[in-house]
């Protein structure tokens, strides 16, 4: 949790260093940088410290726009739920939890480096499993595909297992 909360602050510490030089270089400034002398050659203003972000001022990101988790990650969770059933408690939890992890995992082989093409295999099989659950995840709709929802955890599971390049 650290390193995901210290990438966070790296990547707006970048994009406000991004707008700072942006802004600093505009054509036009109506701040002390535009001062001349009495000679008419341009002075510059003293450098003044950076100003801390505030919040209310720093724009929204949105969800497409945060730094896209490892695939490594993922699979770490989705290897929490392999001791899990839906025998051994609550079902619609377990059952939840199995189809996030998957989605979780398919969007961080789409996001990584080496492009969705180097998972052609458990991308597809999250995608089929999409078109059986029709759109629908409630507890119901899950519970009457379960042996499909854990059949395809348990398939990528295996496909990663012989790809460990991809996980460590």
């Amino acid at each position: 949790m650290f390193q995901s909360s210290a990438r966070g602050a790296a990547v707006i510490a970048v994009a406000l260093a991004a707008l700072s030089v942006s802004c600093s270089t505009s054509a036009k400034s109506d701040g002390p940088a535009d001062r001349t002398d009495r000679a008419g050659a341009p002075t510059s203003a003293p450098a003044s410290p950076a100003k801390a972000a505030d919040p209310a001022d720093v724009p929204a990101e949105a969800p497409s726009e945060a730094p896209a988790e490892k695939v490594r990650d993922a699979f770490a969770g989705l290897q929490a739920t392999l001791g899990d059933s839906c025998s051994a408690g609550d079902c619609a939890y377990f059952l939840g939890r199995v189809y996030d992890e998957l989605h979780r995992m398919d969007k961080a082989m789409k996001a990584d480096p080496k492009g969705p093409g180097h998972f052609p295999q458990p991308i597809d099989w999250i995608k089929k499993l999409d078109a059986r659950l029709g759109g629908d995840r409630s507890f119901e709709n899950l519970k009457k595909h379960e042996t499909s929802l854990v059949g395809t955890r348990d398939k990528i599971n295996t496909w990663m297992q012989g790809h460990p390049d991809d996980y460590r």
